[in-house]
């Protein structure tokens, strides 16, 4: 599982030129590499939109545990 989310996490750089990100909070090994799979067969402008949208989960997630210790 590791070594094939390694070289999925390598593929989606070299296509994509960002790094992988996905609010994983609650989610299993598999769940993240499933859904690395399905989304290296996005399109560059889907992909950003995607990972935009997971990092404004992971923000509000912080800032969340931030304000409300």
């Amino acid at each position: 599982m590791l070594e094939r989310l390694a070289a999925q996490n390598e593929a989606y750089a070299a296509k994509f030129g960002f790094i992988f990100i996905i609010c994983a909070t609650g989610l299993s090994g598999e769940q993240l590499l499933a859904a690395l799979e399905q989304r290296l067969g996005h399109s560059a402008a889907q992909e950003l939109a995607i990972a935009a949208a997971e990092q404004l989960k992971i923000t509000h997630l912080r800032l969340g545990k931030w304000l409300l210790p």
